[in-house]
């Protein structure tokens, strides 16, 4: 089968590098990127610390609104698609690239497979929950990567097309494990970044979520991250570039308590996770990954569309949304000071993940 994979972001580039190899001994793989994270940060590197193949297609399409990078991904996707005749487009995830190239695969009348598909959140404030849902409404493979994304998928009259693959990102982490658990690659992290780290004597967050790009909410995540950090246990933030212009502009400051980095490579992310004393994020694939770490995390936001990470992660992941007192009080749980170096070691010696075979059971289910 001749597939055209549309990419575009960091979280996307992940599966890909999950999916690739198993993808392309079996199928002819034409890979597009959009463009939607274009700096070298934010997914430039990410295509050679992942050894993916460099893109057949690259749009160059980045910045401005999610309806303007839509209204010019759509187009310029549809002008590959009747270039390359695919058999199938294969979208991942949630973002402005997975809803453009099901557009235009719908609009060419090519089939679409949607990996991660089923998630939701049930809350259509969020541009991701109306990406996802219009995907899996769009597609002819969805590919699920949890059991209660199967149940959603069915609640909405798409159960003969739902595949319960398990989660693609899981095989990648199960594969590159072994080489984030010593603490000699922390300490790698740390001295590039001119940090001292060492395990359990930090935290560990990420904010990116439209929704937490308003005034208000910026207000209290940066009240609350300066309220659960201290000099002796500092936050290192790596921030997302479009949050840091919406602080810019907003000419909001961080405490000195919170260590601004760049957005992370793969390897260093998992290695700041899973040495950190617990992990404070909006983004679903950090949940998951901290989940499969086992390190506690504080999901800043009011759901989470990973439930089953949530149901069984045996209390180590609390939705906490804004609230700065839930937070302290979750963390003085979860992350002790006192506790916190003896937890990250025992956790980092102990970390094993299963890998799920999604990589080979999606390739498979496309023919």
């Amino acid at each position: 089968m001749r597939i055209v994979t549309v990419v575009g972001t960091r979280p996307q580039l992940i599966k890909v590098a999950a999916l690739h190899a198993a993808i392309r001994a079996r199928h002819e793989e034409i890979l597009v990127d959009t463009g939607q994270h274009w700096d070298d940060a934010m997914a430039g590197r990410f295509f050679e610390e992942l050894r993916l193949p460099q893109p057949d297609v690259s749009l160059g399409i980045g910045g401005g609104t999610a309806s303007e990078q839509t209204g010019r991904m759509l187009p310029a996707i549809e002008r590959v698609l009747a270039s390359e005749r695919p058999d199938a487009v294969m979208v991942l995830g949630d973002t402005n690239s997975t809803l453009s190239g099901a557009l235009a695969a719908a609009s060419a009348g090519i089939p679409v497979a949607h990996v991660e598909a089923g998630l939701r959140s049930f809350d259509r404030r969020m541009p991701e929950e109306v990406n996802r849902v219009v995907a899996d409404h769009l597609a002819q493979w969805c590919f699920a990567p949890t059991p209660t994304a199967m149940a959603n998928l069915a609640t909405e009259g798409l159960a003969d097309k739902a595949v319960l693959t398990g989660d693609v990102m899981a095989d990648l982490l199960a594969r590159v494990a072994d080489e984030v658990r010593d603490p000699a690659a922390l300490a790698e992290v740390g001295a590039r970044l001119g940090l001292p780290l060492r395990p359990g004597g930090y935290l560990f967050a990420t904010v990116h979520r439209a929704e937490n790009r308003s005034l208000e909410a910026m207000r209290a995540w940066t009240a609350l991250l300066g309220g659960v950090s201290t000099a002796e246990r500092p936050v290192v933030l790596a921030l997302h570039p479009g949050t840091r212009a919406a602080l810019a502009s907003a000419a909001m400051a961080l405490p000195p308590s919170v260590r601004v980095v760049e957005p992370q490579g793969y390897r260093s992310t998992l290695t700041l996770q899973l040495h950190a004393a617990a992990v404070l994020t909006d983004s679903g694939g950090v949940q998951r990954e901290a989940a499969w770490l086992r390190t506690p995390c504080l999901i800043l936001r009011d759901r989470s569309e990973w439930v089953e990470a949530v149901a069984t992660s045996a209390g180590r992941m609390v939705v906490v949304g804004l609230d700065a007192v839930a937070a302290a009080g979750a963390l003085a749980r979860l992350a002790p000071p006192a506790d916190a170096e003896a937890l990250a070691a025992a956790r980092a010696s102990a970390v094993s993940i299963d890998r799920p075979g999604a990589d080979a059971a999606i390739a498979k289910a496309l023919g």
